[in-house]
């Protein structure tokens, strides 16, 4: 929903602001007044190509501001803002964070629909009758289309598989000799993964073990040895006791030092326990020795480390089990490819049968709205042709298209190559009314929706956009006066000159009282007479 927009510099208009109504707000002007300039501003905001040649003549840029709220999105709604310069640059944001215009199409324009006579509709896109059709159908289609999307999904892999295995059964023989060849030289090695951590830390204390056990050897042999470490601190004790007696302050140090010899004690029997595990049997080195050779020479080939070793055997073996049964691996995969066709062929017939059913009963509720609409005998139809598998898409497995019927009798045709502008906009409201809450635009813009209606069918127009308006936010640029007077917010946009600039330029404004009474009138008789006024009056009224 558009909470705001502020536009600087489009067309005729020099800067104007406009707050549209959540419901319905209608747009009213002499005809050149300036009204398109306003739909090519919201057509910035849905992303939309930039011309340099909208920008206001004497400006260097046009800027686009619209505050945006979403269903289900940021409750303080989104800034966006479009700038374009005059050397065709333009520049995109979404709250002040730099955006692409793919960006402001995929989010702001998914919220708004412009119903122009002129502009490339939804409506006329085949691609969306679809989803028009599973909007209006809710939870009763949207499970069964669910369904049909996995199964697709599931199929689709099947035959990646299948194309995968029989890719490898072809190749496998070509490559089974260097396959056989590396699972034969991994297989010697066996390795293990952690083995090599463990090497790493051994084999040091297996190359250096004579040193490692003269060092703690005779380490040993200085702390208990006659007159070694352990007697010199024994002595020293000894000493400090005797003094003790005539200075207590030494007894702190005397046992610092009983307990550092009780260290040293600790220290000299763990040596002797070390000495006795360093025992390495003989011959046991050059087994480490080979075993690190043998590992980091499997490691240089199919490494760098032991999970890559053990991931290329596993290949190898693949590839050997395919080249010698490849046709066991084949006939799985084919039996999988067809469960999962089955599957998906169950599917399509399900959505199809649900389809079926919801169409005629959609553009039935379609053609009554039409007929609301002063639209005679003309009706709605869906035409549903199943495509081949490899056409169907996550959407469904036929191809959905809207047809018109321009009266009783004639033949149905594609919507988009036979109705006249006036009527796809009619169509598109009375699908609009359809769908109601299930639609998932937000706002819509309607442009010479009016174009050539009078009379009861003005009347017939205005009712059902009022009703349109209860479930979405409806911006009506409008020449009647039975549409503009149902409007809940009405701006009127006129084009004006002043003495301090040459060029015109357009004004927006919103006006209520008599200031509307006035607008109203004209529209209805091009004058403000008394009967005008009082006509006005009494249509405001109601």
């Amino acid at each position: 929903m558009i909470d705001e927009l502020h536009v600087e510099n489009v067309a005729l208009i020099r800067e104007a602001t406009i707050d549209p109504a959540p419901g319905l707000t209608v747009l009213t002007g002499e005809t050149g007044a300036g009204k398109s300039a306003l739909l090519s501003s919201i057509k910035l905001l849905m992303g939309e190509r930039a011309d340099a040649g909208a920008i206001r003549e004497g400006a260097d840029a046009l800027v686009v501001e619209g505050r945006i709220f979403c269903r289900g999105g940021d409750p303080e709604g989104v800034l966006v803002r479009r700038r374009v310069g005059v050397d065709g640059r333009g520049r995109a944001s979404i709250d002040g964070r730099m955006a692409t215009v793919r960006e402001l199409a995929q989010g702001v324009g998914a919220t708004i629909d412009l119903c122009g006579q002129h502009e490339h509709q939804r409506l006329l896109q085949q691609g969306s009758h679809g989803e028009l059709l599973d909007a209006w159908g809710g939870e009763r289609v949207a499970q069964v289309r669910e369904d049909f999307a996995r199964a697709l999904k599931r199929t689709r892999a099947a035959v990646k598989e299948l194309q995968r295995v029989r890719e490898m059964a072809r190749t496998a023989t070509e490559r089974m000799e260097e396959a056989e060849f590396v699972l034969q030289r991994i297989d010697e090695v066996k390795p293990r993964v952690g083995e090599l951590a463990e090497l790493e830390d051994t084999l040091p204390r297996a190359q250096h073990a004579e040193t490692i056990l003269r060092a703690s050897e005779g380490a040993r042999k200085q702390l208990v040895r006659d007159g070694g470490a352990l007697d010199l601190m024994q002595e020293a004790v000894e000493e400090l006791r005797a003094a003790e007696r005539y200075d207590s302050s030494l007894a702190a140090l005397v046992s610092s030092l009983e307990g550092a010899l009780i260290d040293v004690e600790d220290v000299a029997g763990e040596l002797r326990n070390y000495r006795d595990r360093v025992d390495f049997e003989p011959g046991l080195l050059d087994e480490l020795q080979n075993r690190m050779a043998q590992l980091q020479g499997i490691l240089r080939s199919y490494g760098p480390t032991v999970e890559d070793v053990l991931r290329r055997r596993t290949e190898a073996e693949e590839l050997i089990e395919a080249a010698s049964g490849g046709d066991e691996l084949e006939r799985r995969a084919k039996r999988e490819l067809a469960a999962a066709q089955r599957e998906l062929l169950q599917c399509a017939d399900r959505l199809d049968e649900e389809r079926g059913k919801l169409a005629p009963e959609f553009a039935k509720a379609i053609t009554e709205q039409m007929a609301r609409l002063q639209m005679g005998s003309a009706s709605l139809e869906f035409s549903m042709e199943r495509l081949p598998p490899k056409q169907w898409t996550s959407q469904g497995p036929c191809r959905i298209e809207l047809l018109y019927r321009p009266g009783a009798g004639l033949t149905a045709r594609p919507l988009r190559r036979i109705a006249s502008g006036g009527e796809v906009s009619r169509v598109m409201l009375a699908v609009k009314v359809v769908l109601g809450e299930a639609d998932s635009t937000e706002t819509l813009v309607f442009d010479e929706v009016d174009a050539g209606v009078g009379g009861a069918t003005a009347v017939a127009l205005a009712d059902v956009l009022a009703e349109l308006a209860q479930t979405h936010q409806v911006l009506v640029v409008t020449h009647l006066a039975q549409v503009a007077v149902r409007g809940t917010r009405h701006f009127l946009v006129r084009k004006s000159e002043d003495s301090s600039d040459a060029t015109p330029h357009t004004t927006i404004t919103e006006i209520e009282g008599e200031e509307r009474v006035t607008e109203i009138a004209r529209m209805l008789s091009g004058d403000t007479s008394d009967a005008s006024l009082a006509h006005a009056r009494e249509m405001l009224a109601v």
